[in-house]
């Protein structure tokens, strides 16, 4: 039973809400134990509100998905966990996360509200419109680092925000081309808003993204704010492990058809696993100065 609400929860997907951390690692504020005590509750926070955004997108969407050849397996579709517990669930959540809430500022406040509300609106209405699906999955992660911001109250550089924007666009779209595949190979869509996208339109628009994202953090890295707050132009060399990552990502999706699970994907690739390590690796010991 605690596994099936472990699923419920969406627990494997809480790793998208380690973006919140991306502002304390580029604040230089990491290793502050003050700090990190803040956004380590944030992230816990937008884990609450992303399970609650998940029962409730499983809720509205229980009929689809047990048309749909993996999404039938889990706990609401399946069965093996009913709607009224589900909301049952829903309800001890709000309330833990209503609790903890209140011992943020409101600015971090408003963007949990705005990310609960977003997630919501998108499972209500914007999945099914066409790039707007997309959008709002950007918008999400977007939300999570200005909020990994506003907790500890430091400012983020624009280029970031974009680098963000445009990484998030990719994969969101970056899903849609593998369930348009999943689709394909199926005879049948379980999304509406598959049917107007292509497999030649999704591509065109993740080379564009992708090619966005690697510009726009190219320019944060050698960005003169980047090196006066750093004092150093070593950023750059970050650079590489950025490409690597977007193209290993790309080859997964395009050549081995993976990509409709992203945080899968991030927890089950050696290569990418190793990639993320090396960037963080890399940016710590540049940004701390330890060399």
């Amino acid at each position: 039973m605690i596994r099936n609400y472990i699923k419920l929860f969406r627990v494997l997907q809480w790793i998208k809400n380690l973006f919140v951390f991306v502002p304390l690692l580029f604040s230089k504020h990491l290793f502050e134990h003050d700090y990190f005590l803040q956004v380590l509750g944030g992230f816990l926070i937008f884990s609450l509100a992303s399970s609650i955004v998940y029962i409730i997108n499983d809720i509205i969407d229980i009929e689809s998905d047990r048309a749909h050849p993996t999404k039938q397996n889990r706990p609401l579709p399946s069965g093996r966990i009913t709607v009224k517990s589900a909301l049952i669930a829903a309800v001890i959540l709000l309330s833990a996360l209503a609790f903890l809430v209140r011992y943020f500022n409101n600015e971090f406040i408003l963007s949990v509200a705005a990310f609960i509300t977003l997630n919501v609106l998108y499972s209500v209405k914007l999945k099914n419109l066409v790039i707007l699906d997309v959008f709002s999955i950007a918008a999400g992660f977007m939300i999570r680092v200005i909020a990994g911001a506003l907790i500890i109250n430091v400012e983020i550089s624009s280029w970031l925000i974009l680098t963000t924007m445009f990484l998030s666009l990719f994969l969101g779209i970056m899903k849609r081309y593998s369930e348009l595949n999943l689709a394909i190979e199926n005879g049948s869509a379980t999304r509406k808003v598959l049917a107007d996208y292509t497999e030649q339109f999704a591509m065109h628009v993740a080379t564009i993204a992708a090619a966005a994202v690697i510009i726009c953090y190219a320019l944060y890295t050698v960005a003169e704010r980047t090196v006066n707050v750093f004092g150093t132009e070593h950023m750059i060399y970050t650079t590489p492990i950025v490409v690597f990552g977007i193209f290993r990502y790309m080859f997964l999706v395009y050549l081995h058809r993976q990509g409709e699970n992203t945080s899968e994907i991030m927890v089950t690739d050696i290569p990418m696993i190793l990639t993320v390590i090396a960037y963080i690796f890399a940016t710590v010991l540049i940004v701390y100065r330890i060399f």
